[in-house]
């Protein structure tokens, strides 16, 4: 476990190795942050396929995931935003596995929004972060799959809201919509952001009960 504590007796500005599979607490993160620390955390290779999304394991694998693993997509309008928001997730010590696409060879949005939402929705992953030109189709794609929560988000007020009251568990963005710095900014708050629980609890609890309801 890397806390708060630890991060602050490294000077600003250095990198700090933190061993695969350590659990790093939000406020670990956000002190990082603010004293411009890298968490150097080795990240899941991509080594896919151009244009080919990731397989998903099922619940049964025998390799269970690395703690706060961040599932990674994109079509052709959002690769270049996914490959910097890779950068993101390095230098605040998440681990990601790249779901592609690899280029920006023209690509359906559907089948990496799914390639990502199946891995949280089974457990595979801990959030999972989707980019598209808009981050609406993607969204709504991801919100197919069963115990999945996605948010589309443009902006730190979202970010927060979509966490603290809604629990989501994917988050979308729109590559033509937002620029890679906010994006950044929009991503680290998402991330390390609690859900509030108590009274939104029971609200995202009948969320989930509709999924279950339609389930086939």
């Amino acid at each position: 476990l890397l806390g708060e504590e630890q991060v602050r007796q490294w000077p600003a500005g250095t990198t700090l190795e933190v061993p695969a599979g350590t659990l790093i607490t939000p406020l670990a993160r956000q002190v990082a942050l603010e004293r411009r620390i890298t968490l150097l955390v080795q990240a899941v290779p991509a080594g896919l396929p151009q244009s080919t999304p990731a397989p998903v394991p099922g619940r049964d694998s025998t390799h269970p995931p690395p703690p706060n693993l961040v599932a990674l997509g994109a079509d052709h309008g959002g690769y270049p935003l996914k490959e910097q928001l890779k950068e993101t997730l390095t230098a605040t010590g998440y681990p990601f596995l790249d779901c592609g696409t690899h280029s920006t060879a023209a690509v359906d949005y559907p089948d990496y929004a799914y390639a990502v939402a199946r891995l949280v929705g089974t457990g595979r992953a801990w959030r999972g972060i989707i980019i598209d030109g808009a981050g609406i189709g993607s969204c709504m794609a991801a919100n197919k799959v069963p115990d999945v929560r996605a948010a589309m988000c443009y902006d730190h007020a979202t970010a927060v809201n979509s966490r603290e009251h809604n629990n989501a568990n994917v988050l979308t963005l729109g590559a033509g919509l937002v620029g890679p710095n906010l994006a950044g900014q929009i991503v680290i708050t998402w991330l390390a952001t609690e859900f509030g629980g108590g009274r939104h609890a029971r609200r995202v609890d009948k969320i989930d009960a509709i999924g279950r309801r339609f389930a086939r």
